[in-house]
């Protein structure tokens, strides 16, 4: 069968309609039910405008929370899909690109060295080639890049397999890196695996995924699902934890809801060619940065481009053997999130665009409700904060009875939200543990004693965290809609450990914001103060939070206990350790006893 676009199936439609369907009304019945519960509360001592602000920053913030909880436990009902494959050796040939910028050169070459010599293991090579696609402006970059290249191609003997090229000026960024490649070199392959700098993969996931690929005609990308490794710090070991426990999972509920409109995260995704090709020429948006120009977060866009011309957009949360890094401290992770951040709100322009399908659009929205969230529990803090000096005097006597009323307490209420919002927060959480526990599944994780206790620190640090990563993408939409930026401190070290110096100058502002909203409660409205310690107090200890979770000791102390541990820690795999000894190779200078080709 020819590949090409396709139409779905009956069933298939109506199978994903009845999910889709589902979630969408349990999340608006949840945020129906919380915003009515949380308006009786807010109007007790009398209705006010600033009410009216509070009750409807409540209903988003119950939509976006609402959501997350009906996807993860629709991982927890639907088991991975079966999907089409087939055995053998692929006849497409395939292009691994791996786009850089200003990238760490020998870390490149050294995860790109490991890949090749297990597919060359596998006896596929012939059917792969890789391209180092550079963008770097630093010309200290460009030489190393070119240098390592030459040193991999002899050490690898991997002439006409592995080719650089450099590139300037570097239009459009990743999403115009890639372009050019198709354009200059698109037609010698079927399919493209798209990585990132600091990607890494299984030769086993990358052969199962192009079967994958050839056994389904209409599939125009194939995404999977990453998991971070090689991270040190305290805060880098917990997010490692805490992809690799949950997200598959969560990845589940994901796939069950994406019918033929899965997502793209950029990277460690397979697409084919000529689909690609034939539906993702991004445009150029009219007017200036932040909202014009370049489009920034392509990925998401190239999805609903595909979707839109009929191909299928899938994710298979059962691939394993994908890998990718994560930054390894909260700024720069912060740093990151920035570029992100201005990618999504940028979305907002397209969910007008001609044709696209409805999941489509859902998935730009999801994208952009990720980063006004913040700002939306900021206000909502904030409005309630202030709501006392706003609010109307008591009157205890009504025109139509000589009997004082007073107000009712709303306490019971008050109790029951805040327990349904710990609930939409902790209960998918908890759930996953659960399962991971009865399963076994957590065998990989230390067993079940050293999984719950990763799964319990996770959540207490991931809540001392929250705070002040609200306050970090507050102020990255703030500079996206003002146009702003206000700059970041020097980059991370080598192992992601940061000076105490670094930390506050990162984070003064949120511990004056923290104790000016601690005092301000404490004169104006003082029942709050105790319900404001959980946001204030991470904020006025910023920056010790800051420097002591990108304590590189902190992490490995951490790992002595078995907490957050991961299956890659506890089982040898090959890909992993051949990166890190790779790594020795390509920073060794030539002529220095290293590791030579195998």
């Amino acid at each position: 069968m020819q590949p090409g676009p396709s139409k779905p199936g009956k069933l298939e439609t109506l199978l994903v309609g009845l999910r889709r369907s589902g979630a969408i009304i349990l999340t608006l019945g949840l945020t129906v039910a919380a915003a009515a519960m949380f308006g009786s509360i807010a109007v007790a001592d009398g209705f006010d405008w600033v009410d009216v602000v509070r009750i409807t920053l409540v209903a988003f913030c119950a939509l976006w929370l609402s959501w997350g909880a009906c996807t993860a436990v629709l991982g927890l009902i639907f088991g991975a899909e079966k999907v089409s494959s087939f055995d053998g050796t692929p006849s497409g040939r395939t292009a691994i690109v791996i786009p850089v910028y200003n990238e760490a050169a020998d870390a490149v070459f050294a995860r790109l060295d490991a890949m090749y010599r297990a597919l060359n293991d596998l006896g596929v090579m012939d059917t792969f080639d890789f391209h180092v696609l550079s963008d770097s402006t630093r010309p200290e970059a460009q030489a190393d890049e070119k240098r390592l290249h030459r040193r991999a191609v002899a050490a690898l003997g991997a002439g006409g397999r592995l080719f650089y090229r450099h590139r300037s000026p570097n239009t459009g960024r990743k999403a115009g890196n890639i372009s050019e490649f198709i354009r200059t070199n698109g037609g010698a392959y079927d399919y493209m695996l798209v990585l990132d700098a600091d990607s890494l993969m299984k030769a086993e996931t990358i052969v199962e995924m192009v079967r994958r690929m050839e056994a389904a005609p209409d599939l125009g990308l194939l995404q999977t699902v990453p998991l971070i490794i090689g991270r040190k710090t305290l805060f880098g070991r917990m997010i490692q934890f805490s992809a690799s426990f949950y997200s598959p999972l969560f990845s589940r509920g994901v796939a069950a809801l994406q019918g033929r409109q899965g997502p793209f995260w950029g990277h460690n995704a397979l697409i084919r060619m000529r689909a690609f090709a034939e539906t993702c020429g991004l445009p150029s948006l009219a007017g200036k940065p932040p909202f014009g120009g370049d489009i920034l977060s392509h990925d998401t866009v190239e999805a609903a481009m595909l979707a839109r011309g009929g191909w299928r957009v899938r994710l298979d949360p059962d691939l394993g053997g994908s890998y990718e890094e994560a930054p390894a401290n909260l700024i720069e992770y912060a740093k990151r999130d920035r570029r992100w951040c201005q990618g999504n709100l940028q979305h907002a322009r397209l969910l007008g665009a001609p044709k696209l399908k409805f999941w489509s659009r859902l998935n730009i929205i999801q994208g952009i409700f990720g980063y006004i969230a913040s700002p939306i529990w900021l206000m909502f803090l904030v409005a309630s904060v202030a709501a006392p000096l706003f609010a109307p005097p008591p009157v205890y006597f009504m025109s139509d009875s000589l009997f004082p009323r007073f107000p009712h307490p709303e306490t019971e209420k008050g109790l029951a939200l805040l327990f349904g919002v710990v609930a939409l927060l902790i209960l998918p959480k908890a759930l996953l543990l659960a399962r991971a526990v009865m399963t076994g599944d957590d065998g990989p994780y230390g067993g079940s004693g050293r999984a719950s206790l990763s799964a319990l620190l996770e959540l207490l640090l991931a809540s001392l965290l929250a705070p002040i990563h609200m306050m970090f993408q507050s102020r990255s939409v703030y500079q996206v809609l003002t146009g702003a930026d206000f700059g970041w401190p020097s980059s991370e070290r080598e192992d992601g450990s940061l000076d105490f110096v670094t930390a506050w100058k990162a984070s003064w502002w949120m511990v004056l914001f923290g104790i000016g909203t601690m005092l301000f409660a404490h004169y104006f409205a003082p029942a709050l103060v105790v319900w404001l310690w959980p946001v204030a107090v991470p904020l006025v200890l910023a920056p010790v939070i800051i420097w002591w979770t990108a304590s590189p000791k902190s992490g490995l102390r951490a790992r002595n206990r078995g907490v957050f541990l991961t299956p890659q820690e506890w089982c040898d795999v090959p890909v992993i350790s051949a990166a890190a000894r790779a790594l020795d190779f390509y920073k060794s200078e030539p002529g220095e006893p290293a590791r030579e080709a195998a």
